[in-house]
């Protein structure tokens, strides 16, 4: 399978948006509760620094996503954050570090110094795991800083990499 990451367009605001609600309705990875509208996704995409996508050149299908934006202003404006999604479907077949790195490469051509996770939820190993092979530092934990989808609290991570 060929994989091209680029920035995403208006053509792409289905399959986006299908694979956000995929995780936001998952409720185990991403704070948001509320599953977007084509038209919400649409606005919402737009609002951010920049949003790649991974495509299947062969069948022009999206596979996942990244949004990246800055984490704060003025003097932390150089600290940007980002959040990834994957369709279910194609989990395990290393799209989401082919995400990660490009959103890597992009923040730092965008004038990004460093890029940071802010709420990483403890039990999301596999990104954990690709987050720390690549190289991201852990700065450390905010215990019960996440509610699952259940109602339990689960510790998140902070990470940081400069870019």
């Amino acid at each position: 399978m060929s994989i091209d990451i680029r920035k995403y367009t208006d053509k792409d605001i289905k399959e986006m948006v299908e694979i956000w609600n995929e995780v936001v309705e998952e409720g185990n990875v991403f704070p948001q509760e509320n599953i977007l509208s084509i038209d919400e996704g649409r606005e919402f995409f737009f609002f951010f620094f920049f949003c790649g996508v991974a495509e299947n050149t062969e069948s022009g299908r999206i596979l996942g996503m990244y949004i990246l934006h800055p984490n704060n202003i003025g003097r932390c404006g150089h600290i940007c954050n980002a959040s990834y999604a994957v369709s279910r479907e194609t989990r395990g077949q290393h799209i989401g570090e082919k995400l990660v790195l490009d959103c890597i490469n992009r923040a730092g051509k965008l004038g990004f110094k460093i890029l940071q996770f802010n709420a990483v939820v403890a039990g999301n190993v596999h990104a954990r795991h690709l987050y720390e092979r690549l190289g991201f530092k852990l700065i450390g934990c905010v215990p019960r800083g996440f509610r699952l989808n259940n109602g339990e609290y689960e510790d998140i991570c902070l990470y940081y990499i400069e870019v």
